[in-house]
């Protein structure tokens, strides 16, 4: 009753504190026989790591990963998956937990400090344990597993809205998401988003972020009806990503507010003789089911909790205090989910492939 795995047939399970020794998942159900390495692995691994501008927490983690089992090693360095529970480790380097002494008694607003409490009877105040957004890092690795399973479908995410200040979709350049310290896929945008967040963490204060994500060269076919519609399972996946309060696929909640006539994605023949939409509303499922258009998913990720103006609450004998969280923190956590929701994305796509395959053949 844990709830610490995710997935069906490609299944991962994270196991780890923010200021543990060390943190790592075990992923289970890959196939066999797909060439990986260490360096492919770190490669997603840094583009998540801490203190990579002024932007992000200054926590000085290399986030190295070591794969421990479930692999055949060859003669150029690489790896061959066998099959097996494949186990992989990422040290903590750089906890500082005195920074947290003086929350171990007062629930941080905003953070799960109170619910864990009112849940277990005890709470790892050092970082918050496992409600820390540092457990993400396990999740990123099972990522690049997931992505040798979906060979042939690329994933792509960019912070698109900070705070009230949105992209402009004229300007979207997919290409430049690693040109700037936000992945944001407009150029202007992103030298905007500069400043102003700049005065956002000289303030001692952060903001939320929404992230999207798109999965190309998905086929039709993955997803089923009912209980385990891939829309459904996308879902699942980015709100149980740390700070999350919101998802939508395709238009989203924009559909609410359109015509029948207006939201319908129509279809054509092309040339091929394959089908053509016309445009995308649906994010690329239909009925829970993948209809081999882009896969497109938007997540809404609030302000970080962890502030330097004082805020109200209760500490665990039930006195009223006020809480101003000390600690390297991010001004907003929405930077380091970029890369965490391609991982969620390609986690639930590898899952499906593996059930639409054994279903199908």
């Amino acid at each position: 009753m844990s709830h610490n795995s995710f997935g069906h047939l490609f299944r991962f399970t994270t196991w780890g504190e923010s200021h543990g020794l060390a943190l790592g998942c075990v992923v289970d159900g890959c196939p066999p026989n797909l060439a990986i390495s260490e360096a492919e692995i770190q490669s997603y691994l840094d583009k998540r790591k801490p203190g990579q501008s002024k932007f992000t927490t200054q926590r000085r983690e290399a986030d190295a990963v070591k794969v421990l089992s479930g692999v055949l090693p060859q003669e150029d360095g690489t790896f061959l998956t066998t099959g097996m529970p494949i186990s992989m480790m990422i040290e903590n380097t750089d906890q500082r937990s005195k920074d947290y002494s003086d929350i171990a008694k007062r629930y941080r607003p905003g953070h799960a400090d109170f619910t864990y409490d009112a849940k277990y009877g005890i709470r790892d105040y050092r970082g918050g344990g496992r409600s820390s957004a540092r457990e993400t890092a396990a999740r990123v690795a099972a990522g690049a597993i997931a992505r040798k399973v979906i060979d042939g479908v690329t994933i792509k995410a960019g912070l698109v809205q900070m705070g009230p200040h949105k992209i402009d979709r004229e300007r979207v350049d997919w290409e430049t998401v690693n040109d700037n310290p936000f992945f944001c896929p407009d150029p202007i945008m992103a030298k905007e988003w500069e400043a102003y967040l700049d005065g956002i963490r000289k303030a001692g204060s952060s903001v939320g972020a929404v992230i999207e994500v798109v999965a190309s060269g998905v086929p039709a076919g993955w997803g089923a009806p009912i209980y385990a519609k891939l829309d459904q399972d996308l879902a699942s996946a980015m709100m149980s990503i740390n700070a999350v309060k919101g998802v939508e696929i395709g238009n989203g909640f924009e559909a609410a507010a359109i015509t029948g006539e207006e939201n319908a994605d129509e279809i054509r023949m092309g040339d091929d003789g394959k089908p053509v939409f016309l445009s995308n509303k649906s994010g690329g499922v239909l009925g829970g089911i993948s209809s081999g258009q882009d896969v497109v998913v938007r997540f809404a990720v609030k302000p970080t909790s962890s502030i330097l103006t004082p805020r109200q609450s209760i500490d665990s004998d039930g006195q009223e205090v006020d809480v101003m969280t000390k600690g390297r923190h991010d001004p907003c956590v929405g930077i380091r989910a970029v890369p965490i929701g391609e991982a969620m994305m390609a986690c639930v796509l590898a899952d499906h492939m593996l059930r639409h395959r054994g279903q199908n053949g």
